[in-house]
């Protein structure tokens, strides 16, 4: 959630952010905020300067009832009754400004990096770089889909039945190959300094609001609704919310958590090869790493976090290339967003597999996440998260990528986690 201060300070500055975003009446919003605020600061100012009157009027009437003048204290008890009632309406309308005001700012997204570029959509992504050769395969090569029915290894067909489609039951050595990369990404993780935490798949509406999933994409969530619970969408929610309404202390940071959930996200359905097999689905399985920061180190922070998300697709061996996103594809909450993308050489597409983002302030902003320094004042921290990885593409591509006339290879990292080197 953006600061009102921010806006009114850096008018112009939010402007253009909103504006690479495609924000639609942007400068409209931004008026209407001010305009709340300028009401709420109005009353509140008007409230306390009453309140103030009517504590001054109270000490008078006590010392008028000591004096035995009963007749000028009721006077004044009359005219602290009116003020009374007068702070009671101001309280009300204070009320309504600051919800008016928060419900307004809620539906304004981050305000994109300086270098992020304007852009519609996915085309106008930056390809900052590449990584690996594209494997060559025979003219025969099968997608990942068709590989899996032949190895029997997921079914679809099972999933649907059980619970509807996008729900794939993973079986035999394609569950193995399921828990080998979340122990092998949990290892990883671990190795390079963050903490393993196992969080609840299940959050209320306050660590919905606090992360920025609500309300903006409540339509893709599921909801528990006798319980007025959802299941996450991302291990981002949980993990980064068990900060929300905490205050920090400098020397804290970096807080580098990692956790492993199953995500669920009710997106609406399309057609054709795009979304077939393990491109969508409704459930799948998520290494998230999440770290909080000083707000001078948030954009180093970011890159390290890039580096060790490219650094494991090495290590499983798959091409891929990092995006940087376009002010039109970018997340709500997101201020700079780094994609990567695996190459699927069956379906000779790219296939992201993990969104690495720092969304500044704008979190801890709606978390109340804060942090006291040396001089002792109290700020926002700075909040990132990236996926490390999701699995189902990873998946879909190493399955294309290493298909032979034995089978399907599995890269040489994996293997100690399991058991075996080919499907």
């Amino acid at each position: 959630m953006l600061l009102v201060n921010s806006i009114r300070d850096n008018f112009e500055v939010v402007l253009e952010g909103l504006q690479k975003r495609n924000f639609t009446h942007a400068e409209a919003v931004l008026h209407q905020v001010l305009e709340i605020e300028k009401s709420r600061k109005e009353t509140q100012l008007e409230r306390d300067n009453l309140q103030a009157e009517s504590n001054s009027l109270s000490k008078q009437i006590g010392m008028l009832m000591r004096d035995g003048k009963k007749a000028e204290a009721e006077n004044i008890k009359t005219k602290t009754a009116a003020i009374k009632d007068r702070i009671k309406s101001l309280e009300e309308s204070y009320n309504t400004y600051e919800e008016d005001l928060r419900q307004l700012l809620y539906t304004i997204p981050n305000v994109p990096h300086y270098s992020v570029v304007k852009g519609k959509s996915a085309d106008d992504n930056e390809v900052v770089l590449e990584y690996g050769e594209i494997p060559e395969l025979p003219e025969d090569k099968l997608p990942h889909w068709d590989l899996i029915k032949n190895y029997d290894i997921i079914d679809f067909e099972l999933g649907t039945k059980i619970t509807g489609a996008g729900f794939p039951v993973y079986k035999g050595r394609g569950a193995r190959l399921q828990r080998g990369l979340i122990n092998f990404f949990l290892d990883e993780a671990i190795k390079a300094g963050y903490n393993e935490v196992q969080p609840p798949i299940l959050v209320n509406e306050d660590s919905g609001y606090g992360t920025g999933q609500l309300p903006d994409k409540e339509g893709q969530m599921y909801e528990a609704t006798a319980d007025k619970l959802y299941l996450i969408p991302t291990a981002e929610v949980p993990i980064t919310n068990m900060y929300r309404d905490v205050i920090l202390n400098e020397i804290e940071f970096p807080i580098k958590n990692v956790g492993y959930t199953p995500c669920f996200r009710r997106e609406a359905g399309s057609w054709g090869a795009h979304v077939r097999g393990l491109n969508r689905l409704h459930q799948f399985d998520k290494v998230e790493i999440v770290q909080i920061v000083h707000p001078d180190h948030s954009y180093e922070a970011l890159e390290e976090m890039s580096e060790y998300v490219q650094g494991l697709l090495q290590k499983l061996e798959l091409p891929y290339r990092v995006l940087k996103l376009c002010g039109g594809d970018m997340g709500f909450t997101s201020s700079l967003t780094y994609d990567m993308e695996v190459y699927s050489a069956a379906q000779e597409r790219w296939l992201e597999v993990s969104s690495v983002s720092n969304f500044e302030s704008y979190q801890a902003n709606r978390l109340k996440l804060r942090y006291k320094g040396d001089d002792k004042r109290t700020q926002l921290a700075h909040t990132l998260n990236g996926s490390a990885l999701a699995l189902p593409r990873i998946i879909a591509a190493l399955l294309e990528n290493n298909q032979t006339e034995e089978g399907i290879r599995m890269p040489e990292v994996l293997i100690p986690y399991l058991g075996f080197d080919i499907i």
